[in-house]
């Protein structure tokens, strides 16, 4: 299991590789990319030997991850010049270690060129931090100009630009370059000439330069802030937990828990999948590490090789819903929207179980449909489990409390490593006391401590360089406004309905999931959709307020310039329909600025942090979702299935990807009382088994007419927020058609054995 990790963790660095097959990345990788030569590899293993470039590299990568910790804990240099330094150092790394010459990458002359590319882009990054007070002192000195560059400036801006798109296409295909570029000729050009809401202003070059390098939505500012101080920190921590041998702990954990359950294997792939997010956070790296166990594990079980795949891809999928870790979404939502992360992590643990629990029900209504999941012996490794068990529940039990206690994602991480290590210490002299036969300890000494980082920060590779070249379209949307534009598009094409506003934005998704990875294409949805989405939950609220009539006339006073007859009746009340065509007559500019003043300031804030995690289940669905769902494709490489088959299969096991953010729109599952969530999530776990059981078409057994007719009603009454009475008549029903179904179930076995 831990080779599998340190494979796939090893191939983060680069692209694909068509000599060997493995994808060389750890996030959600997209299309084919340039090719890739031995020196995608120079980061593969920790070396005992190797060439001096080799060395150097590895060495680099090493001192380059500790600079990370270092940096969040006491050096503190000025935002500028950390966003600087990681960019460039991610930036050399991929350079040198994902050639663009192909088979000629190993001669010499492309290593020296690759090594002064990666070194000019280093330098590049460094000269526009140490610059940027030089760009404010003579541009003051000019009275009446624009930004005042040197030359200098000129060379290293430019460089960086055309560094940015050409490293995202190495590690994530030409999605986002086109986009990069896109954006670019939008705000320099292109959008002078389009129509309506679309249309802007052109920019200078210099003016354009100067945001993309020095805004805070640029290059080096917030996103760049998010990868440095959180996301990188954290996959080196998973980097630590793979290389201690927590990652088989999550194996053997997981057979003791449902290794002696009917389609215990199945079960044994999903509670895996659940741990190891908190590992990876990333349906790709999930699929690849756990899938390699429990994909064979399943088959012979008797489960269909495509339904293995499909149960492996979902269940890897909810791997950046998990908390406390999540991906990178976690971190860029706490930024966005403000909301600490310690509580979008706490609000995100019931959402993250009901979605696991209606992957384990469909496996279930499987092993019983096709009378598989039983005679397995899944022998349990109990030195890994005791072992692995103390570096992987203790320092993560150290990051959960310290995020819980309100200190920065950054701090907890750092000390979850000092504890990772402290532990790995005493599980070995406590091996030596008891008796090796009981563990089998992973002491974390200079080598594994190196060999933790490298794979920590081969991990973020991908992530430290696609951030920072969003940051450029993010800088473009923010100055040009086209992303009220966006808004207003979705709230006109909605028509107020936030049914069809979730599915607009859930199509979006899935097209932007076919060329980007999943956390890239949650940030574009986000900076695009957020607003409009957060709008229309608001509305809700200012509806019922003009029914009852808004008597402030300090609040009434802002639809008075709304072209609509019922602004008259705004003092007075008015009927739902008069009230839901009002705010439909409002502009959205208007909108957007009347809504904060007419909703509570923390109710709104519920309602953006509410857009916010519906836009981030939704993105998850283009890892397993045809034609492009990578995770279910890579777990039909493993078990030996059809592609597209097992996209279709992992597409139908998924289904809690779409219920659970229509509970977050239509509950208060975010926003309620503790007493409130526990409700909605228990009842909602029978709606979601009979939902299930529906689309399989069997439950406990197979189901008859009248069997339908009662599972769909209880999946009603299962659904219905915070009303006992039906929640408890629909719990009733469904546990009905459970009694009655596995009733035909056992006449039919008992038919079909006769």
């Amino acid at each position: 299991m831990t080779s599998a990790f340190l494979i796939l963790a090893a191939s983060i660095i680069s692209p694909e590789t068509d000599k060997i097959g493995i994808r060389m990345n750890n996030s959600e990788p997209t299309q084919p990319t340039a090719p890739i030569d031995e020196r995608a590899f120079w980061l593969s293993e920790m070396p005992t030997r190797g060439s001096p470039i080799r060395l150097a590299v590895v060495g680099f990568a090493i001192c380059f991850a500790l600079w990370h910790i270092a940096t969040n804990i006491w050096l503190n240099e000025p935002g500028k010049w950390q966003n600087a330094i990681h960019f460039a150092g991610f930036a050399f790394l991929a350079a040198v270690t994902m050639s663009p010459f192909g088979r000629n990458s190993s001669r010499g002359w492309a290593v020296a060129l690759d090594f002064l590319y990666g070194g000019a882009i280093a330098a590049a990054a460094l000269w526009v931090a140490y610059a940027e007070n030089g760009v404010y002192e003579r541009t003051l000195a000019v009275t009446g100009q624009s930004w005042q560059f040197t030359w200098v400036d000129w060379l290293a801006g430019c460089l960086l630009i055309f560094a940015a798109l050409d490293l995202s296409r190495r590690v994530s295909g030409w999605v986002i370059p086109i986009l990069v570029l896109t954006s670019l000729a939008y705000i320099l050009f292109l959008g002078s000439y389009l129509p309506g809401v679309f249309r802007a202003a052109s920019l200078p070059l210099n003016d354009v330069l100067f945001r993309t390098l020095y805004n805070d939505e640029g290059m080096f500012g917030i996103l760049a802030s998010i990868s440095v101080t959180n996301i990188t920190l954290f996959m080196i921590f998973g980097g630590f937990l793979v290389a201690s041998g927590a990652s088989d702990f999550v194996i053997e954990l997981s057979k003791v828990v449902a290794g002696r359950t009917r389609g215990g294997a199945a079960f044994v792939a999903v509670l895996s999948s659940a741990l190891t997010g908190t590992i990876s956070g990333s349906a790709i790296a999930n699929t690849a590490s756990t899938g390699v166990i429990t994909i064979p594990l399943m088959k012979s079980n008797g489960f269909r090789p495509k339904f293995a795949a499909g149960v492996e891809a979902a269940a890897s999928t909810g791997g950046q819903l998990m908390p406390p870790i999540m991906g990178a979404g976690a971190f860029v939502m706490a930024s966005y929207t403000a909301i600490p992360y310690s509580t979008i992590v706490t609000l995100s643990i019931v959402p993250a179980i009901l979605y696991f629990l209606s992957v384990a029900f469909i496996v279930r209504i499987e092993a019983v449909k096709y009378q598989v999941g039983e005679g397995i012996d899944l022998v349990i490794n109990k030195g890994k489990l005791v072992s692995g068990g103390l570096v992987f529940v203790l320092p993560l039990a150290v990051m959960i409390y310290l995020l819980m206690s309100g200190v920065t994602p950054s701090y907890a991480a750092s000390w979850a490593i000092a504890a990772l290590v402290v532990v790995s210490w005493l599980t070995s002299v406590l091996a030596k006391v008891v008796g090796s036969d009981a563990f089998e300890p992973v002491q974390m000494g200079p080598s594994k401590i190196s060999e933790a980082l490298l794979i920590g920060i081969k991990s973020s590779v991908m992530t430290g360089i696609l951030l920072v070249t969003i940051g450029i379209m993010n800088n473009a949307i923010v100055t040009s406004g086209i992303g009220n534009g966006f808004s207003l598009m979705i709230a006109q094409w909605s028509g107020g309905s936030l049914v069809i506003a979730i599915l607009l934005i859930g199509l979006a998704s899935l097209v932007l999931g076919m060329g980007l990875p999943v956390t890239a294409a949650y940030i574009i949805l986000a900076i695009l959709t957020a607003p409009a989405l957060a709008g229309i939950l608001a509305d809700s609220i200012i509806i019922d307020q003009l029914v009852a009539g808004i008597t402030d006339p300090s609040k009434s006073a802002f639809f008075m310039l709304v072209d609509s007859p019922h602004v008259a009746k705004v003092a007075t009340g008015m009927l739902r329909e008069e009230a839901v065509a009002l705010m439909a007559a409002m502009p959205f500019e208007m909108a957007i600025t009347v809504r904060p003043l007419l909703v509570d300031p923390a109710i709104q804030t519920s309602f953006l942090l509410t857009a916010h995690l519906i836009i981030f289940w939704l993105s998850q669905d283009s890892n397993v979702t045809p034609p492009v769902c990578l995770a279910a494709f890579t777990a039909a490489g493993i078990a030996g299935s059809k592609p597209m088959a097992t996209g279709f299969e992992s597409w139908k096991i998924a289904k809690g990807l779409y219920i659970v953010p229509l509970m977050f729109a239509y509950t208060p599952l975010l926003t309620g009382s503790f007493n409130e969530i526990l409700q909605i999530g228990f009842f909602a776990l029978f709606g979601i088994y009979a939902t299930n059981a529906l689309i399989q078409r069997y439950a406990e057994g197979p189901l008859n007419p009248l069997l339908y007719v009662l599972i769909i009603a209880g999946a009603v009454g299962a659904y219905w927020p915070l009303n006992w009475t039906a929640n408890l008549i629909g719990a009733g029903l469904v546990l009905s058609v459970i009694v009655l179904s596995g009733r035909r179930g056992r006449e039919r076995e008992r038919a079909l054995a006769g």
